[in-house]
């Protein structure tokens, strides 16, 4: 069972890599092909051939400071 949740994270990437949407990207579809189907999607999902599993967006926020990366920490606890 998956729960309707969702997820926080906070990654170190490499310092010469600035790809958030493609690891984003492999992390939803790698997790969703171990999930078996039968979730309710809408007639727009269907049409794109998209799982119910995921919100299509996501935001990402690059940590500018020991302050900034001490309120996302506190935040996500």
């Amino acid at each position: 069972m998956v729960l309707p949740e969702h997820l926080h994270c906070l990654w170190a990437l490499p310092s010469d890599d600035h790809d958030f949407s493609t690891r984003w990207s492999l992390v939803k579809s790698r997790f969703s092909r171990a999930v078996p189907s039968g979730e309710s999607v809408s007639a727009s999902r269907v049409r794109r051939g998209e799982r119910g599993l995921w919100q299509r967006r996501f935001w990402e926020h690059l940590i500018r400071d020991e302050d900034d990366y001490a309120r996302h920490v506190d935040y996500i606890h």
